[in-house]
């Protein structure tokens, strides 16, 4: 049987395979006809190889060149919007109106565009200058980027077309993309239009290739071979932690985005305000996308009260009234199902009543459980694990102080979010809680759901362990997220005519300058 081709020092060519497999389509569970090779470590071998001799090309490439292929790519999946779409729609299970050909299809090449945009201004690079010293300093490409995709955004976050692509090649470095086995047809069609972009564009056709599958073996040996300067990986907390053992184990910097179940606090003057407007705000929040992002809200703190009461009877109403949507793959339901049944048996009481879902399908019923403050903090750990899809769990705090150590309890996330009185009757309560959660999280929210990240330059999409590798970066927001794809270079002493073009004395670009004891930046 016709295995898809590999793309490989710019040609798309037969994998040297070691087995195939087939997607599967969630909504059918149905095996879908192509099948896709697992490459063997020739495969990955060669294209390092490639990769090292793009990066050096890359090098003595204009920036403006690096633009160009951004704002072209993103002009071809436009032109290929409903193809690309159609397919997407048939291997993940998302539907194509309107989450995916009006919200991440525009979302993918918005990105693409920014990150065009830091390309050709240089800014990312954070270009330093002491003139009286003589020292420069600049942020440059680091060399071959591994990339992992996950499975929930086969667009906005696909190893080739998504954030941390966008952000590598416009830092000046070439990527190799380990495409989801969940949506492989959809990463072949992405990089096709990205190799004939760079065609285009006139960047070495090695700058981009592309992989379905590899052993674990020889993921594990991708990762810590010398040739990868780094590496970004989003999906599950075991493969994620698997592979950053083996970076972290040669130095290679690697990104991961393990897990996070986004806690909520409601304190109890916002409950007595506007409790049935919150309660269909959370619902809608947690079964967004059938639960499946990465920001969907898992943990709910709420106080001891009769609002807290008829906030979970409403919530568990509206749990058992929505659609209940599909999942991704059938490892997402088996997944599911166990840290459901997991949360239930370690004394989690259910409040839905639906048990009800589809099975021709990938699915479950839309679950809304609860339990005690005291009960929680019994076992944190246990509590705290991350449900991936239409999961909630409620705590309910008896005072402030427990709600403290409950939050006092809990793992690094992604996102934190505090509602509370317009009426400011909640601030002493605030003042107690937010410090706390701050130092828990990389983004925090004030009566709003955390679900979904927009594509802004302030924004941070990471966080402390396990929601991230290293809390000090984000993978969304542009130029920010270009930063993790570089290394700092120091010039000492070195001639003006020597220097990368953002460190020249003519250079009107804005880098931070120490002229008379004092840093100002030029303008852009």
């Amino acid at each position: 049987m016709y295995t898809a081709p590999v793309l490989i020092a710019g040609e798309w060519c037969q994998a040297a395979e070691s087995g195939r497999f087939h997607p599967v389509n969630p909504s059918t569970r149905e095996q879908l006809s192509q099948a896709y090779p697992v490459s063997s470590w020739h495969d990955c071998d060669t294209a390092l190889d490639a990769a090292v001799l793009a990066a050096e090309q890359l090098n003595a490439c204009p920036a403006s060149a690096r633009a160009q292929f951004l704002e072209h790519f993103a002009d071809l999946i436009e032109a290929d919007a409903k193809s690309i779409c159609a397919l997407a729609a048939e291997e993940t299970g998302l539907p194509i109106h309107p989450r995916l050909l009006e919200v991440e299809l525009p979302r993918t090449t918005n990105q693409l565009r920014q990150a065009a945009r830091a390309a050709a201004d240089g800014s990312w690079a954070r270009a330093t200058i002491d003139t009286s010293a003589n020292i420069r300093s600049i942020h440059r490409a680091i060399g071959p980027v591994v990339i992992f995709g996950p499975n929930n955004f086969p667009l906005a976050f696909n190893g080739v077309s998504g954030g941390d692509f966008a952000a590598a090649i416009a830092a000046g470095n070439p990527v190799i993309a380990k495409a989801h086995s969940a949506h492989p047809g959809t990463s072949q069609l992405l990089a096709r239009l990205a190799h004939q972009a760079l065609q285009a564009s006139g960047l070495p056709t090695s700058t981009i290739q592309v992989l379905y599958a590899t052993s674990r073996a020889d993921g594990l040996k991708l990762v810590s071979d010398p040739r990868t300067g780094a590496v970004a990986f989003t999906g599950s907390r075991s493969a994620g932690l698997t592979l950053k053992q083996a970076a972290d184990e040669v130095g290679t910097p690697i990104y991961v985005e393990l897990s996070s179940i986004n806690p909520v606090i409601m304190l109890a003057g916002a409950l007595r305000e506007n409790s049935a407007a919150l309660a269909e705000e959370f619902a809608n929040s947690c079964l967004m996308g059938t639960g499946q992002f990465c920001t969907s809200p898992g943990l709910l703190i709420l106080p001891e009260g009769a609002d807290t009461t008829v906030f979970m009877q409403h919530s568990a109403d509206l749990f058992d009234s929505k659609p209940i949507g599909t999942l991704l793959s059938e490892d997402t339901e088996a997944n599911l199902r166990q840290t459901t049944q997991e949360l239930i048996a370690s004394g989690a009481k259910v409040l839905t009543k639906n048990l009800n879902c589809d099975p021709a399908r990938f699915c479950r019923p839309n679950t809304l459980l609860a339990i005690t403050g005291k009960e929680f903090l019994l076992q944190a750990n246990r509590y705290q694990a991350e449900a991936f899809g239409n999961t909630a769990l409620i705590v309910v705090s008896k005072s402030t102080e427990e709600t403290c150590q409950i939050i006092n309890s809990l793992e690094g996330n992604l996102t934190g979010s505090i509602y509370s009185a317009i009426d400011s009757s909640d601030d002493t309560d605030y003042n107690q809680v937010e410090p706390i959660l701050r130092a828990r999280v990389g983004r925090l929210l004030n009566d709003k759901m955390p679900t979904g990240v927009a594509i802004s330059p302030a924004m941070n999409h990471g966080g402390p362990f396990p929601a991230s590798g290293h809390p000090g970066f984000t993978a969304v927001g542009i130029p920010a997220s270009l930063i993790r794809f570089s290394k700092l270079h120091c010039y000492d002493n070195v001639r003006n005519n020597r220097l990368p073009a953002l460190l020249q004395d003519d250079n009107p670009t804005g880098a931070w300058r120490l002229i008379n004891e004092e840093w100002s930046q030029s303008a852009l």
